[in-house]
């Protein structure tokens, strides 16, 4: 897959694939070549050397310690990590809440988060999400009641994605419960130890435990850590939504999980000739690259425009549902193309040990995690029915 870049934009891209090769330790790229699970001390150590080289904050302005990249750098960036089997930026500091502080946090706030985001001191997770409140977003019942300087927060998120290791969360709560649902909602942020606190995991369908629910009991938080107005929380939240919206797209996950796909095809027998030759997988192969080239281009156009100002709208989920339905083909294939490898053989367990090592090529045993992992972009998010009705409304008009 080719896109035409400029001398300036092929420059930038040797210059990331340079630092990556020299920058890039190889047991954590090693971790994710064979589709292993990251720890904390991973995930940070990443998080650490991408803010030495100062490219953590990417779409940050320089004056916040950012990187300033155009919306080509950064898609340059994440195909040529991904291709490095580079771990992803935990995008919840960086990604999600750093573009809503910058835009509507007051001049401490930013003074005082931005900073301790950067150099990894402040670990954020999100809470948005609630039982029954999930795609309907606006139907939160966390309440949030003023008293004094503090607001006393109850209530319940659920799907907290890495809560487990978060410091803070920053989350929707209803300060205002007479209000119609997309109103009296705001946005504040919370320190993980403030008593009142409880988290507990949620064990997903490959096993792993990424997620979390999270209860707030009489939990007391100051009112100085309100981003914005009080009531004005769900503006705030929509604009977040565009940024983890286009974020889900993958551009970058996808172009390395095509290439990978295209070496597994070429290299699988199936029938005595390559797996590439059949004509229907090659079809799947085919329509799935055509789509992410499709998707790459129309990334690049609403990045760049939210570069300049402008947050992405109606455009993001569309790009939500395109990049989840790639991803999700392309890690479906995979695994076809593993056959049985794919299945996480137990060999030593039926001889009464607890080696789980896989049978097979050695990055078959993550197909299949993998491929299940990837169900849940449907509903992340957002879910692609909600994000197709606000296609029809905001784009068609219908």
């Amino acid at each position: 897959m080719d896109l035409h870049y400029t001398e300036e934009e092929q420059a930038f891209r040797t210059k990331v694939r340079e630092w990556l090769a020299e920058n890039l330790p190889h047991a954590l790229s090693e971790k994710i070549r064979l589709g292993k699970r990251l720890t904390k001390a991973d995930y940070e150590l990443w998080h650490r050397l991408l803010n030495e080289r100062g490219w953590l904050a990417q779409n940050w302005p320089r004056e916040y310690g950012g990187a300033e990249w155009n919306a080509v750098q950064r898609q340059i960036f994440e195909e040529e990590s991904c291709l490095a089997n580079a771990p992803h930026i935990v995008p919840f500091g960086p990604t999600m809440l750093g573009p809503v502080l910058l835009a509507f946090g007051s001049e401490e706030q930013k003074r005082h988060y931005l900073p301790r985001i950067l150099n990894g001191e402040d670990w954020w997770c999100q809470g948005y999400s609630e039982p029954g409140a999930g795609s309907d977003l606006a139907a939160i019942k966390t309440t949030a009641m003023r008293d004094g300087d503090h607001y006393v927060v109850n209530g319940q998120k659920t799907w907290t994605t890495l809560g487990q290791h978060a410091d803070w969360i920053f989350c929707l709560v209803r300060t205002d419960p007479g209000a119609k649902k997309q109103e009296g909602i705001s946005f504040l942020l919370i320190d993980m130890k403030t008593p009142g606190i409880t988290v507990r995991p949620i064990t997903l369908i490959d096993g792993d435990a990424e997620v979390n629910e999270v209860f707030f009991d009489d939990v007391r938080v100051p009112v100085a850590n309100r981003v914005g107005e009080e009531n004005k929380g769900w503006t705030y939240a929509k604009y977040l939504l565009t940024h983890e919206r286009t974020n889900i797209t993958g551009v970058g996950f996808s172009t390395a999980t095509l290439k990978a796909l295209k070496s597994t095809a070429a290299q699988v027998q199936s029938g005595g000739r390559p797996l590439s030759q059949n004509p229907l997988f090659a079809a799947r192969m085919a329509q799935v690259e055509i789509d992410l080239m499709a998707m790459t281009t129309t990334n690049l156009r609403v990045v760049s425009a939210a570069s300049k100002g402008r947050a992405p709208g109606a455009e993001s989920s569309m790009l939500k549902v395109k990049g989840s339905r790639i991803r999700q083909e392309l890690t479906s294939l995979m695994r076809r193309a593993f056959g049985p490898d794919a299945m996480p053989f137990q060999n030593d367990y039926l001889e009464g040990g607890d080696n789980l090592d896989a049978l097979g090529p050695e990055n078959a045993a993550s197909a299949a995690p993998t491929y299940f992992n990837m169900r849940k972009l449907s509903i992340f998010g957002g879910t692609n029915e909600v994000q197709r009705t606000i296609i029809t409304k905001t784009m068609l008009g219908l």
